[in-house]
C-alpha cells in the first residue's frame, strides 16, 4: 500500500515497517503509530496533526520537511534517531520515556515539552526556547544554559548538574 499522496484520519498503524517509505503530500490527522518502524521515511509537505507515536523507531526523520500547518505529535517508548526538530514549534510536544540519540533541536520553540524518562545522547540543543519543559528523570541530555532559554525548566537531581557542563568547571 502506497502512503504517499493519501488521507489518513483515525487510523491506527500497528506492527508495520516503514523503512525508506515515502508519506510524501499524504495527511495524517489524529492517527496512532504502534510498534512501528518509520526509518528513514520521506516527510516532505506530510501533514501531521495530533498523531501519536508508541514504542516505535523513528531513524534520520527531518520533521522540518513537513507541513509546519497545525504541526503536532507526540512520542512514548520510542527510539528517535538522527532526527532533525530544528526551526520548528513544538510547544508542549511529549518525549515520554524514549531514546533520543543524536537529535537536533536547533532553534526549537519547545515551552512546555516533556521529556520526562528519556535518555539522551550527543542530542543537540541550540537556541532552543526549553520555557516550561521538564526533564524529571531524563538522563544524559547536555544543554548549555547559555545557549538556550530555561525559564521555569524542569530537572530532577543528580543529572541537572550537567548543566554545569558547559562552563568547564570542577566539583568536588
Amino acid at each position: 500500500m502506497s502512503h504517499q499522496n493519501k488521507n489518513f484520519e483515525n487510523h491506527i498503524f500497528k506492527n508495520q515497517d516503514f523503512t525508506d517509505k515515502s508519506f510524501k503530500n499524504s495527511t495524517f490527522i489524529d492517527c496512532s503509530f504502534i510498534d512501528c518502524n518509520l526509518s528513514n521515511v520521506n516527510l516532505r509537505n506530510a501533514r501531521i496533526q495530533n498523531v501519536n507515536f508508541k514504542d516505535c523507531k523513528l531513524l534520520g526523520l527531518n520533521f522540518l520537511d513537513c507541513s509546519h500547518l497545525i504541526l503536532s505529535f507526540n512520542f512514548e517508548n520510542c527510539l528517535i534517531s538522527m532526527c532533525t526538530f530544528s526551526d520548528l514549534k513544538l510547544k508542549k510536544t511529549k518525549f515520554e520515556n524514549c531514546q533520543i540519540f543524536e537529535c537536533d533541536f536547533v532553534n526549537t520553540d519547545l515551552t512546555g515539552a516533556n521529556f520526562e524518562h528519556s535518555e539522551f545522547k550527543k542530542t543537540r540543543f541550540q537556541n532552543a526556547n526549553l520555557s516550561s519543559a521538564s526533564f524529571k528523570n531524563a538522563k544524559n541530555y547536555n544543554i548549555n544554559p547559555s545557549g538556550n532559554l530555561l525559564k521555569k525548566t524542569k530537572f530532577s537531581f543528580p543529572e541537572v548538574v550537567r548543566l554545569l557542563d558547559a562552563f568547564d568547571i570542577k566539583i568536588d
